[in-house]
Order: structure tokens, then C-alpha cells, then sequence
């Protein structure tokens, strides 16, 4: 796993953990990798401070933590906060929830093996790749799904 510190096209900073430097570069020309703040998927890295642990003590006294303006923080009334609120309430309206059957439901429409419809779930880390590979339409919510219970 690799950390990477973002920056939008807008100049909203943020960070994401990606399995490798090529699934980051795979997720971003497949516009997957957007905006924590705007949603914006012209996202680039931003420049960032090695982590090297050391024993000398004037090393340590170099900064490790990027020197950028802090990203906004989300409060309860927060603009972003509201409209993530929206896009939740707007997807469990008009889309079906499959749980952890995402993988498979979303390969079997897109194989023309079940119908079209807007589904939403829980999928692994492998099997997510394994769609993308396969140029199965995905993408990730800003969100974790409410689980429904029968």
C-alpha cells in the first residue's frame, strides 16, 4: 500500500492509499480517483516529504508532513457534507442494493447476463480490480452503504 497526498484541480489538498504507484496511475486515467471536497477528477500528486526515520537530531527537526494550506474541515453543516448527504439519499432511492453480490451483479449486466439497473453494494479490493480490468463500469461512493437488514 502507498499514501499519496492529492491535489485537485481546484487546490483542494487531501490523501488516499492506493495497492500500488500503477493501480493510482490505472484509477486516474480511468478518472476513479476524484476530490474528497468537489468531486473533481483532475487530480494530480501533490508534492510531499519523505518519511525517513532517523537517529540525528537535526534530521528530525525537518518537517515530514507537507507544507500546504490544510484541507477544509467537514463540519455538520458543512456545504460538502450536504450534498453527500443528497447523493446518498438520491442513490438508495433509484438504485438496488446487492450487499457484498456487487462484483458478480455488476459483471452479469455488463455481460448482458441480467438487466440494466442501478445497483450499489460492498465489493473486495481484488474483485473491484478484476472489473476494472475487465472494463466493467465502477466506481467507488463517497460513502459506505447503509446494510440493509431483512
Amino acid at each position: 500500500m502507498i499514501r499519496y497526498d492529492l491535489k485537485c484541480a481546484e487546490g483542494h489538498s487531501f490523501d488516499s492509499w492506493f495497492q500500488s504507484s500503477s493501480a493510482y496511475d490505472k484509477l486516474v486515467a480511468a478518472g476513479m480517483v476524484s476530490c474528497a471536497i468537489c468531486g473533481s477528477t483532475k487530480v494530480e500528486k501533490a508534492i510531499m516529504a519523505p518519511r525517513v526515520s532517523t537517529s540525528d537530531k537535526a534530521a528530525a527537526a525537518v518537517p515530514t508532513e507537507p507544507v500546504e494550506a490544510p484541507a477544509p474541515k467537514l463540519t455538520d453543516n458543512s456545504k460538502t457534507e450536504k450534498m453527500l448527504a443528497e447523493m446518498r439519499k438520491h442513490i438508495e432511492k433509484n438504485a438496488t442494493y446487492v450487499g457484498g453480490n456487487f462484483a458478480a451483479e455488476a459483471r452479469a449486466q455488463h455481460l448482458g447476463d441480467a438487466p440494466e439497473r442501478a445497483i450499489y453494494g460492498e465489493a473486495k479490493p481484488e474483485d473491484v480490480k478484476k472489473l476494472i480490468e475487465d472494463d466493467v463500469p465502477v466506481a467507488p461512493l463517497p460513502f459506505t452503504p447503509t446494510r440493509k437488514t431483512s
